[in-house]
């Protein structure tokens, strides 16, 4: 068996090609469903709310197994069973047939990501912070490039929206089948089997296993904030009079300054790291945008507070998996950053309920204060359990 080290050139470019694939499938589904397919919108918020489900067992099961089986396996399983699905939604794509298949898309592309990151835990050639900007960095310009496209695509075919997330998926297996094959001897293989039955009598030192939890919660709590923005923010903007291209708009600036963002923090990278600071700031970002929010009435007010948004976005959210990464022992990296994706696809899943249920019983307003409040909980409590117990974390080779 060979030593060498999975390319990384090569790991991106499956990443993006799997971000592309996917954009085709989630941005249009409840304009889909709804106008073409006359669903109702209840019932196209279970179909979602199982999809994100079903992507956060995904993740946990595809880190859980990055551990015990080959990675190089794995990936090729998941990235057959989404182009799969796809593949069927070439030729049905009508109700509940859609509603189902999307289960197992969901499924298959929480296990994906999961596995995809904890592959990047095994590149030692890079910076384990610069592995994880540069995924987060292709996976979004993946987004930008597919939902710039989706939208002309579905306007002359449904199934050609379908035939080419499938034809990009295939680009992608290929990808993985030719240029992965070294993910399944990283070195993380060279453990012993005596050493990996030892990790797994025992558990996380407790200082790193409260951090981990920690940051677990905190994801979970920012990213059903998050949501917000992409499930209630429309309809307040469109209240206010400003219309629905300008709110489409936003993410636009949200996409390139994702691109800019992660350009910079690669520069200062090379000179300057601390990745808990990084955090910190991502996450005091997310609470001045929900701030600006309270009080933003005209849509210069909705730019400034999505550039804060991206900005603390693109801090904070690429960082969290580096910093997992440096506090987990090889044998159970893929476990802890398919967490990450889990907690991540949990708080996605219940966010649009959640702001649903606040804007019914009260207001935008007392949403987006609830909002700023949470974050800045989500701050403070992981600044006082950081600065308790950072002293005592164990530190593992990346």
């Amino acid at each position: 068996m060979t030593n060498k080290e999975m390319s990384f050139r090569w790991l991106v470019t499956g990443a993006l090609f799997s971000s592309i694939g996917m954009s085709f499938v989630w941005p249009l589904t409840s304009v889909y469903l709804h106008n073409r397919l006359g669903v109702s919108l209840t019932m196209i918020g279970v179909v979602l709310l199982f999809n994100s489900l079903a992507s956060v067992l995904g993740s946990y099961l595809g880190g859980y197994l990055y551990d015990r089986k080959n990675p190089y396996h794995l990936l090729v399983g998941g990235v057959i069973a989404s182009t799969i699905t796809l593949i069927i939604l070439v030729f049905f794509h009508g109700w509940p047939m859609f509603g189902i298949v999307l289960f197992f898309n969901g499924l298959s592309a929480g296990w994906n990501l999961a596995v995809v990151n904890s592959i990047g835990t095994s590149i030692k050639s890079k910076d384990s912070r610069y592995v994880f900007n540069m995924l987060y960095f292709v996976q979004n310009l993946g987004i930008v490039v597919g939902t710039s496209l989706v939208g002309f695509i579905y306007s002359i075919s449904v199934t050609l929206m379908f035939v080419v997330a499938s034809v990009l998926f295939l680009v992608f297996l290929t990808i993985v089948i030719t240029k992965y094959k070294p993910a399944s001897n990283e070195s993380r293989k060279k453990v012993s089997d005596t050493e990996k039955t030892s990790w797994n009598t025992k558990h996380l030192p407790k200082a790193n296993a409260t951090i981990l939890t920690t940051f677990f919660l905190s994801l979970f709590i920012i990213w059903i904030m998050y949501q917000q923005w992409v499930s209630n923010l429309s309809v307040y903007m469109t209240g206010l009079g400003i219309p629905l291209r300008n709110y489409s708009f936003l993410w636009t600036i949200n996409a390139g300054l994702i691109v800019v963002s992660q350009i910079i923090i690669n520069w200062i990278a090379r000179y300057h790291e601390n990745l808990i600071m990084q955090i910190f700031f991502g996450f005091s970002m997310f609470a001045v945008s929900f701030i600006t929010l309270i009080f933003a009435k005209t849509y210069p007010m909705f730019v400034l507070a999505m550039i804060i948004l991206t900005i603390g976005e693109a801090t904070a959210l690429p960082t969290i998996p580096a910093l997992v990464n440096v506090l987990t022992p090889i044998e159970a990296k893929g476990r802890y950053q398919g967490l990450i994706q889990s907690y991540a696809s949990a708080g996605r899943a219940i966010g649009p309920l959640f702001g649903g249920m606040i804007i019914e019983l009260s207001s935008f307003t007392a949403l987006f204060v609830i909002a700023t409040i949470a974050v800045l909980l989500v701050l403070t409590t992981t600044a006082v359990m950081w600065k308790t117990l950072h002293g005592s974390l164990t530190r593992y080779r990346t």
